[in-house]
This record gives structure tokens, sequence and C-alpha cells, in this order.
């Protein structure tokens, strides 16, 4: 599903048992698309050694601090794989 900036998007709140990209802070938070910076390998099945490389679109995502921490006046931004995100409801 393709993002468009302004949307807002939640990660998912997943545990995988192999390296995943999606810091543990941000899972299952709300935040807002800021801009499409590409397509990449998916960090995930490229530290597994597969040699099926995915690539997948990442997203510049933006978090209130207030809401990953519960303090700050600040923005977060992560770039996240769109495999990470669903649309926030």
């Amino acid at each position: 599903m393709p993002f468009s900036p302004g949307d807002r998007v939640r990660t998912r709140a997943v545990d995988p048992p192999h390296h995943t990209r999606l810091p543990r802070y941000a899972r299952g938070q709300a935040g807002t698309i800021i801009e499409l910076e590409g397509s990449w390998t998916l960090a995930d099945s490229n530290a597994q050694g597969t040699t099926q490389t995915q690539r997948e679109a990442v997203y510049a995502v933006r978090f209130r601090a207030q809401e990953l921490w519960g303090a700050g006046e600040h923005d977060v931004v992560l770039d996240l794989w769109e495999s990470y995100l669903e649309a926030a409801r």
C-alpha cells in the first residue's frame, strides 16, 4: 500500500525472531509520513543472508517524542520500510 506525505500511519507491533530495522520504541506507534525516500533492499531479509533481495519503498516518518516516551517537545524522524507500516485508524 503506497503512502503519501501527510498520511497517518502506525508501525506494526511485531517482535520478529530475526534482525529488524524497526526500533522497539517505535513499534505500535502512530506517526505521519513526511516523504518517500525511494526503494531500497529490505534490511531484514538482507541481514538474514537470503539470496533473494527484496526491495521496498522507504518512508521518512515523523513521531512526536511525547507519544514515544511520554516526554519531550520535539519530533523523531525514522526511515522505515513500507512493510513496517499500516494505515492508522
